[in-house]
């Protein structure tokens, strides 16, 4: 039979000549050609999305980073080295209350983002509400407990100046608990619908309030008594009450009432209020040990058993680590978006594409850190401080601090993708258990075994722990148990 023009019967004989099953060399070939075309191109859409994400999120953290450091930087130029001493011990003790909020809070990350995933839309903004109230429980318990911090504080046994310094700080920043657990856990409800630039912008615009408070309060401007280290703390107050009242402001917009119903999900739910609990309490729990146990660390394996250069050098290479860890921590709420709205939408596979993407961003960041604080940590360290001392010190923990670097990057990360996925139970055990074990056992051994490495001692039993935490957590999330996870 002849072939006509356009007759294509001859092509589809040769293409189907072994039986009717179509030849390896057209369309299989074509058909795979077209599916790895489509598998990058996707591959190539996650990656952006992961970075869209987690751009936002990492100046968010960095500006809280910025926010410490500044205030430090800032407390310094007052040439009191008490007060430098005293606002590290001061911050911890403060944050070691107010996390166990701030865990529940960011609870609100996970189901927001796995509602979006579902398409429950105003199911996102009754989570959302919730957030103030529990804030407001926080908030009352922290001023009722004022009372008490002379006893706390003391218990440390600092030098009375660094002490009474720390009490200062202190009375004013339980003041701060319930607008910090709202401005945080809103934020986090925004990363979660996968709208980060209103948290982002939150975020910048509260530092510069921040900067400018605390600048006019410690040193005294505009008539206005200088208030020194409290100042810091006024500051601080300042700026999370305005970004509290910015994000609120931002929920009740005609587009976020039109789309999430905001403006009618305002009421007190207890059944949303149990099921953040639930969740969140185990992370809150798991924070709230690890702050205590830093707080342990820094003024009593730190402060109380070495002169004043241990803590003034521990609180200055503290600076260095946030700007390391906060915008890591940054990656991790976007990857926490992420998950979540991978799992609400039953994609799992997608989940740890992402969360794999995640992980050579933080690997990355964290690694540059590493060669600059192993390479550069006594130049770093004489920016604060010029005693040789302190120097010397600090110059040492910051070796400390490029070796664990790496592992601390992946234990944020794969520890976010397994709170978007909504499993906190075992990571939380296991990182209390080790937090007790390792930092404060091990630490008091390093002390007491080897005197000769002095505050060093210490910090190497609190890099094995950061080593360990993260290969567990690895693991931890490839064994996928997370997988079986119903959330609701």
């Amino acid at each position: 039979m002849t072939q006509e023009p356009g007759d294509n019967s001859g092509e589809d004989r040769a293409a189907t000549d072994h039986g009717g099953v179509p030849h390896p060399s057209r369309n299989e070939g074509w058909g795979t050609e077209k599916t790895d075309l489509e598998r990058r191109q996707k591959r190539k859409a996650e990656v952006r999305g992961v970075i869209a994400m987690a751009i936002p999120m990492v100046i968010t953290m960095s500006s809280r980073a910025v926010m410490d450091v500044v205030d430090y930087t800032m407390v310094t130029w007052l040439r009191v080295d008490e007060a430098q001493a005293a606002i590290l011990p001061a911050q911890i003790i403060m944050w070691s209350y107010i996390i166990l909020g701030l865990g529940i809070a960011s609870m609100i990350n996970t189901f927001a983002s796995q509602t979006l995933g579902r398409k429950q839309y105003r199911e996102c903004s009754k989570y959302a509400w919730q957030i103030l109230y529990i804030a407001a429980f926080f908030g009352v318990i922290g001023i009722v407990a004022r009372p008490w911090l002379p006893s706390l504080i003391g218990l440390f046994n600092h030098a009375p100046k660094v002490q009474s310094l720390e009490l200062a700080y202190s009375h004013v920043a339980l003041l701060t608990v319930a607008p910090t657990i709202t401005a945080y856990g809103l934020g986090w409800f925004f990363v979660g619908i996968h709208r980060p630039w209103v948290t982002m912008w939150s975020a910048i615009e509260a530092n510069i309030v921040n900067v400018i408070v605390s600048y006019i309060l410690i040193f005294g401007h505009f008539g206005i008594e200088p208030m020194g280290i409290a100042g810091a703390a006024w500051g601080t107050l300042a700026a999370v009450c305005f970004r509290s009242i910015r994000l609120i402001l931002t929920l009740l917009t005609p587009s976020m009432a039109q789309q999430y119903g905001t403006r009618t999900t305002w009421v007190p739910s207890w059944k949303y209020i149990r099921e953040l609990s639930r969740v969140g309490m185990p992370f809150s729990l798991q924070m709230l040990c690890e702050v205590v146990v830093w707080a342990i660390f820094v003024n009593a394996l730190i402060g109380s058993r070495y002169p004043t250069e241990h803590l003034i050098a521990t609180s200055t290479v503290w600076q260095y680590m946030r700007i390391a860890f906060l915008p890591t921590y940054g990656v991790g709420q976007a990857l926490i978006a992420l998950v979540g709205k991978s799992i609400g939408a039953n994609e799992p596979e997608r989940a740890m594409r992402e969360t794999r993407i995640a992980v050579w961003i933080t690997l990355a960041y964290m690694g540059s850190l590493s060669l600059v604080y192993g390479l550069f940590g006594a130049t770093l360290v004489s920016w604060f401080n010029d005693d040789p001392e302190v120097i010397a010190i600090g110059r040492n923990i910051m070796i400390c601090a490029a070796f664990f670097l790496l592992f601390d990057a992946i234990g944020i990360t794969y520890g976010s993708a397994l709170r978007g996925a909504g499993e906190t139970f075992i990571p939380s055990v296991f990182s209390m258990v080790c937090h007790w074990l390792i930092v404060v056992g091990g630490g008091w051994l390093a002390a007491v075994w080897f005197p000769r490495l002095s505050s060093l001692g210490p910090w190497i039993a609190a890099s094995g722990l950061i080593i360990l935490n993260g290969l567990f957590l690895w693991w931890r999330w490839n064994c996928r148990a997370w997988m079986k996870i119903d959330l609701f």
